[in-house]
């Protein structure tokens, strides 16, 4: 008999496991996609340019994936108002800049548009793109159900660049 429960309580124990990590509420997901009110925290950059990768699985110790681990502090910020953006470049760009705090994706935008769509397997596509930036800049984020992310920039001066990452509420302001 302690066998059995022994062996019911890890088969619960892998099940529980196993299941999904759900990152936001999907009541306040839903809310704050219909709001225009969420942060996309960044966890994971995925370059597409073949140089950078060919890069990365030269270095010693390395994996031959094309996924880089981003520190946390990486952003995609939408209020009604503004859109904050804060993410790492790896890529190729077409137009050079002295700056070297120019490389990644650091700017706020007072001037876009936003559109919403169902995508496939209830997923919410949410297409942002800025009017008031050097560089016409297009971000596609990509909302699971249970917060999940998938953000895709796209831009005229750079290849295109996605990151892994999950939604949260924006942080009140005190």
């Amino acid at each position: 008999m302690k066998k059995i429960i022994l062996i019911f309580c890890g088969l619960l124990f892998f099940v529980q496991s196993c299941t999904s990590q759900t990152y936001m509420d999907p009541k306040s997901l839903e809310n704050a996609i219909s709001n225009n009110e969420f942060t996309f925290m960044a966890e994971k950059a995925i370059p597409t340019n073949y140089d950078v990768i060919n890069i990365m699985n030269s270095m010693p110790n390395s994996t031959s994936s094309r996924i880089l681990n981003l520190s946390s502090g990486y952003t995609v910020i939408l209020k009604k108002s503004v859109l904050e953006v804060n993410l790492p470049y790896f890529g190729r760009s077409f137009s050079s800049s002295r700056d070297s705090s120019n490389n990644g994706y650091t700017f706020t935008s007072k001037d876009f548009t936003v559109t919403k769509s169902a995508g496939k397997k209830g997923t919410t596509v949410v297409q942002i793109e800025t009017n008031d930036q050097h560089a016409e800049k297009k971000i596609i984020i990509e909302v699971f159900k249970n917060g999940k992310a998938l953000v895709s920039v796209n831009s005229n001066d750079r290849q295109p660049i996605s990151y892994d990452g999950y939604m949260m509420k924006n942080e009140a302001v005190k």
